[in-house]
């Protein structure tokens, strides 16, 4: 996805009102004061707040995905590659908090179908990195057989998207990679052969 300079900079400035106001904050006129120009030159590069939002939610798609490509160390065995994929999304998200607010704000999900549609790209794209080390996982006797490998997919994205949403409910009073890290050593018992 190509976002150009300003257009990132108002994602930004977007991203900065969600994390103090949530959506309901999210405005034309409050975006145009926090960038300090005009709303008509927010026009210039957005038509409307939900392409905003969904700009916000591609750009995260896409950023995602080239993150989660070298965050895994794609000679490593399983485990650590299962490791490395959620340290990087915890680490990531607890320097943006603004992209969590986006995913899991009250609404937002069903506001539009173009927003819940990049929203569901967003765990594709997870999903996309995460399968395959659990494929790995039970080839090389890993992780456990009885869970077909799907069913372990679901199970680990939804715990990592109520661990997410249980921060933001929290106004993200907790450090999200230390109990990011008891979550993965949580799973790995859950989904590891005994």
């Amino acid at each position: 996805m190509e976002i150009k300079e300003r257009q990132l900079d108002i994602i930004e400035a977007a991203g900065t009102i969600l994390t103090r106001s949530g959506v309901g904050g999210l405005t034309i006129k409050n975006l145009a004061a926090e960038m300090e120009f005009s709303e008509s030159a927010l026009y210039r590069h957005f038509t409307c707040k939900e392409e905003i939002i969904i700009s916000m939610l591609q750009y995260l798609a896409s950023s995602m995905d080239e993150r989660l490509r070298s965050a895994v160390d794609k000679n490593a065995d399983p485990l650590t590659k299962f490791r490395q994929l959620f340290q990087s999304q915890f680490h990531f998200f607890n320097s943006n908090k603004h992209f969590v607010v986006a995913v899991f704000s009250d609404g937002l999900m069903d506001a539009t179908s173009r927003i819940n549609e990049t929203t569901i790209q967003l765990m594709d794209i997870k999903g996309k990195h995460l399968l395959p080390i659990l494929q790995e996982g039970q080839k090389k006797g890993v992780f456990t057989k009885e869970i077909p490998v799907k069913d372990l997919l679901h199970i680990v994205i939804g715990s990592f998207r109520l661990q997410m949403f249980k921060w933001k409910s929290a106004n993200f009073e907790f450090d999200i990679e230390k109990r990011g890290t008891e979550i993965i050593k949580s799973l790995l018992k859950l989904i590891s052969n005994k």
